[in-house]
């Protein structure tokens, strides 16, 4: 084999190895592992959700949404307005993505930040985040008769959810 073949052929497995050692590093920065609600924990929220309502005689939707929004558990108690249903979800799904209290967000809207509304976001109060340690892995909304009960159900829900996670072991990684 020519010099000049041997020097272009090392070059060449050089530079793919280079490039595969940069391939590899950027894979792994590309991604991140993120706790999710399960469904045995929306179940535990919703569940502590009603006790406190049925306690406050104070019927109402409660939903659990995961940390991008989507619908993991619902209830409906007799006795609520139509609507309710939808504001609950709505509330939930807007705590998750923005990661807040969606209080905080009915608030911003109360002073002038109108562009949430348009955003398509519930700017309603009675949706909290569910929290593992210091990560949101989930949102509850409640929809009642009263708003100040929503928002002391969904914060009743969310202080026992984040109680009993801290005494769990983390899930493994989502199917």
């Amino acid at each position: 084999m020519a010099p000049a073949t041997k020097k272009y052929l090392k070059g060449l497995c050089l530079s793919l190895l280079s490039l595969t050692a940069l391939h590899t590093v950027r894979a792994a920065s590309l991604t991140v592992t993120a706790q999710l609600i399960s469904e045995a924990g929306a179940r535990q929220a919703v569940d502590t959700a009603e006790r406190q309502a049925v306690a406050l005689h104070a019927p109402c939707a409660v939903a659990v949404v995961d940390r991008s929004g989507i619908l993991v558990a619902f209830l409906k108690m007799d006795g609520v307005r139509d609507g309710s249903p939808e504001l609950a979800i709505g509330k939930a799904r807007t705590s998750a993505l923005l990661q807040r209290p969606s209080g905080e967000t009915e608030t911003n809207v109360n002073q002038g930040r109108i562009a949430f509304v348009t955003a398509g976001f519930m700017t309603l109060r009675g949706a909290v985040p569910l929290m593992s340690g210091h990560e949101v892995v989930g949102a509850i909304g409640v929809a009642g008769l009263n708003k100040d009960t929503d928002v002391t159900i969904a914060e009743s829900a969310a202080a026992a959810f984040a109680a009993a996670a801290t005494h769990t072991e983390p899930a493994g990684p989502p199917r």
